[in-house]
């Protein structure tokens, strides 16, 4: 039996399992304030976004207030709600209608927000009042500006297309063109196509160097081969992407007998292109360990011609048969050629 294996370093929903501790520097995240704010969960976001109005409205509440009460107007407020014929006419206050904190903090609302009811305004008897309204416009204008565009980049980012892109819960391995390859599926769910696709994949695995240093997560790239050459696909279909193994191969000396027994050997495949709708770059990730690569099978044809046009079944998308397969490593498979 195979010992247990270490923790999946990509999971299959291309999460990477990877926890960051121990970091010092931590103002680094502060000078990227709209990153950090993006990358945070959505209910922080939310509070912030909430935080972020509330508080600048008390703010300025507070600022209007102490310009009333400098200014005399809650006192005269006051006078006025008690005799409102004593002084109506020689009395000009800075903003009408204030007489308490709350009227200052509702005033501060709709300065903010654009909202004017006609009970409250600015007059020309304070300069420093025509002053604060010029400051609070432009602070709301600014945090309109980030927290909406904070909204806009959560709601649009690139990993939400990526969910669409889809792998083949399994990798196989079988003869193709008479070489051993190792095989997955790869297709996209939606009918806006991904631009650019490449794709490429990585093994990552605990190697150790000649000089005795030992890296436990070594990623090594290894050559990709697809319908359309090189690592460019056009994913208007699902697509069948293979890697031969041959002698450059990390794959070269694992046979089915012992194919379980690599516990840390792990397959990563990255997907990268440009989303037709939205022109932003996104990235969709898998990761095959060692039992989720079947020897000795193939994936079923999924595309069918129907009614003058393509049509493909995702039913089957991860569906495998079995097909003769030599019982062998790629490299014994090659000298036993060398030698007919």
């Amino acid at each position: 039996r195979a010992r247990e294996r270490r923790a999946r370093f990509v999971g299959k929903n291309g999460a990477c399992n990877v926890a960051h501790k121990n970091i010092r520097e931590q103002g680094r995240f502060l000078q990227d304030v709209f990153t950090t704010l993006v990358d945070l969960k959505w209910p922080h976001t939310l509070l912030i976004f909430t935080m972020s109005f509330l508080c600048s409205w008390l703010l300025f509440g507070m600022v209007w207030w102490l310009i009333a009460f400098a200014h005399g107007d809650l006192d005269h407020s006051t006078r006025l709600q008690r005799d409102p014929a004593e002084g109506a006419a020689a009395f000009v206050p800075c903003v009408t209608s204030i007489h308490s904190f709350t009227s200052a903090f509702l005033f501060s609302i709709e300065v903010q927000v654009t909202i004017g009811f006609g009970g409250r305004m600015v007059t020309e008897e304070c300069p420093a009042a025509i002053l604060v309204l010029i400051v609070q416009n432009i602070v709301g204008l600014v945090i309109n500006a980030i927290m909406l565009g904070c909204i806009f980049m959560k709601t649009s980012q690139a990993h939400r297309r990526a969910e669409t892109l889809i792998f083949s819960k399994h990798a196989v391995i079988a003869l193709r063109e008479g070489r051993l390859c190792f095989m997955l599926r790869v297709g996209d769910l939606r009918k806006s196509m991904i631009i650019s696709a490449t794709i490429r994949m990585q093994v990552v695995k605990k190697t150790a160097s000649l000089e005795g240093e030992v890296v436990p997560l070594n990623q090594i790239d290894i050559q990709m081969e697809n319908p359309v050459g090189g690592n460019s696909i056009f994913l208007v279909s699902p697509l069948i992407i293979y890697h031969v193994i041959d002698k450059n191969s990390p794959l070269y000396d694992i046979s089915p007998m012992n194919l379980h027994h690599h516990e840390d050997l792990e397959i990563i495949v990255i997907l990268e292109g440009v989303v037709e709708t939205t022109g932003i770059t996104t990235q969709a990730r898998t990761s095959y360990l060692a039992d989720e690569i079947l020897w000795g099978q193939r994936f079923v044809p999924i595309v069918a011609e129907e009614d003058g046009r393509y049509s493909v079944d995702y039913s089957k998308f991860g569906n495998t048969v079995k097909v003769p397969t030599p019982s062998c490593t790629a490299r014994q498979l090659e000298e036993d050629k060398s030698i007919m």
